[in-house]
């Protein structure tokens, strides 16, 4: 463990990242190359928790967008963050990494219900944990289930896996090529410069609970250790006001 400068962490994996080149689904090339990466890091005696964004599935707002009333999307949304999931859950123990998945919205039959204890005791014993259906209410994201997971736990970082981004811009790198890449920000600067990286609730509980944020590539082979290691990649973004 002195090798490593968070010992307890939750990683934020987005939808699309699972879905890889492909757009949409999930990749099961992607599933086994994130979990070899998650494996890496476990080797070293880190503490992981997993939030899965669903937006290789679906997403709330484009239900509503669709006319369909908004609580009943997102709760469709919650439950394509249940599948990524177990697919990673999957992938992990093919590795033999001991993975438990727990639900904020029950189904016994595949999962167990979040119980914040009884996550904190998987993590001692040196099992990762997938926080899969969100925060169990519509209206709120999965960057505010990772905010809110990694203040229950007490983790010590929450790592932002972005999908071929290297970091927080100024602007949309893949649109201007004038887009200057920011080292170190605080969530009041999110705010402030309106900086795309996580909603206003999720940077409100991260900046409440002085939790920071670590935004890196996670095509990266090996960028997942690099970042535990404290190797400056990607963007940091202070925790606290």
């Amino acid at each position: 463990m002195s090798q490593v400068k968070y010992k307890r962490v939750i990683l934020k994996v987005s939808g699309e990242a699972l879905a890889g080149s492909q757009g949409t689904g999930i990749n099961p090339e992607v599933i086994s190359h994130l979990a070899a990466e998650i494996k890496s890091v476990h080797d070293m005696g880190v503490e992981i928790g997993i939030v899965c964004g669903g937006g290789n599935m679906w997403r709330g707002e484009t239900g509503a967008k669709m006319g369909m009333e908004r609580a009943q999307a997102d709760y469709m949304g919650m439950l394509a963050t249940i599948m990524n999931g177990l697919a990673l859950q999957d992938g992990l123990e093919n590795l033999g990494v001991p993975t438990r998945v727990q639900t904020s919205i029950e189904m016994r039959q595949i999962a167990e219900p979040y119980i914040r204890r009884k996550a904190m005791r998987h993590l001692e014993k040196g099992r990762v944990v997938i926080f899969g259906g969100g925060t169990g209410n519509p209206y709120f994201s999965t960057d505010t289930t990772a905010a809110l997971r990694a203040a229950e736990i007490g983790a010590d970082v929450i790592l932002m896996a972005k999908n071929g981004v290297d970091g927080v811009y100024s602007a949309d790198p893949k649109v201007d090529p004038d887009a200057t890449k920011f080292s170190e920000l605080t969530q009041l600067d999110l705010i402030s410069k309106n900086l795309k990286v996580m909603d206003r609730t999720a940077s409100s509980l991260s900046m409440d609970n002085d939790i920071p944020l670590v935004v890196f590539n996670v095509n990266k082979p090996g960028n997942i250790k690099k970042v535990i290691q404290g190797e400056n990649i990607g963007t940091v973004i202070k925790g606290g006001k």
